[in-house]
């Protein structure tokens, strides 16, 4: 495949390791200083775009792709505000795009062992849940789109909570979520669902970057050829 990188920070420099590894060519690489290399005629040397920025940014990324015809696999978190946008825009030009709070493969089975806890839950009221996430001091939103995603799980299996919050709580139907931001760290997630008696916790912790990138160029790998909205479930086929 021949990919664009948009956003080359960090994550985009650990995409393009594994990328070039699988056989695939980075023919464009964007960043903030050059923007304006982002454009319909650049887009058409490529299959597939990777898009890992920041929130500002990734509307017009994504819908640049769209126009372009070309496939977007997107990784940044903090937008989704605008999924209906996105999701309208999609379908409306035939396109393809992928979105994951996280790619990497054990977050996602991370994220069904959290499905299947908040079910056994479900009865269980005396014990409270809440959910610790801890990111490097870069990461620009809190709570992560991760920790947004395991809330929204929890909250959909379990009737017990109704709704998430930044923060402590003592609203018995509000799902707490604790936001740290510790350099080094690249990403842990703890659920925690404490009673007087006991406490039962689940915590997926990030190593380095290499589990994110792997994941994305996997779904990359997926997306080319496809067309509609898709998610690392999908790729996993979980």
């Amino acid at each position: 495949m021949k990919i664009a990188l948009i956003g080359y920070g960090k994550m985009g420099k650990a995409i393009e390791g594994i990328a070039v590894e699988r056989g695939h060519e980075i023919v464009l690489r964007i960043d903030a200083e050059n923007t304006e290399a982002l454009n319909n005629e650049s887009l058409q040397q490529i299959d597939v775009a990777i898009e890992f920025t920041n929130p500002d940014s990734a509307i017009k990324n994504i819908t640049q792709c769209f126009d372009a015809g070309i496939p977007v696999v997107c990784g940044t978190t903090g937008w989704l505000e605008h999924w209906e946008q996105i999701k309208s825009d999609c379908e409306n030009k035939n396109g393809s795009f992928l979105y994951a709070s996280n790619f990497s493969i054990g977050v996602n089975l991370f994220f069904e062992l959290n499905k299947k806890l908040a079910q056994l839950m479900q009865n269980r009221p005396e014990y409270n849940c809440s959910i610790e996430e801890i990111h490097h001091t870069a990461k620009k939103d809190a709570p992560s789109g991760t920790a947004i995603t395991i809330a929204e799980n929890i909250i959909a299996s379990n009737s017990n909570k109704k709704n998430w919050v930044l923060g402590e709580t003592t609203d018995n139907n509000s799902l707490s979520i604790i936001s740290k931001r510790i350099d080094p760290a690249p990403g842990t997630h703890i659920v925690a669902y404490n009673s007087t008696i006991d406490s039962i916790e689940i915590k997926h912790t990030a190593h380095n970057r290499i589990g994110f990138a792997t994941g994305a160029v996997l779904a990359a790998e997926f997306l080319l050829g496809k067309k509609g909205i898709f998610n690392m479930g999908d790729v996993l086929e979980i």
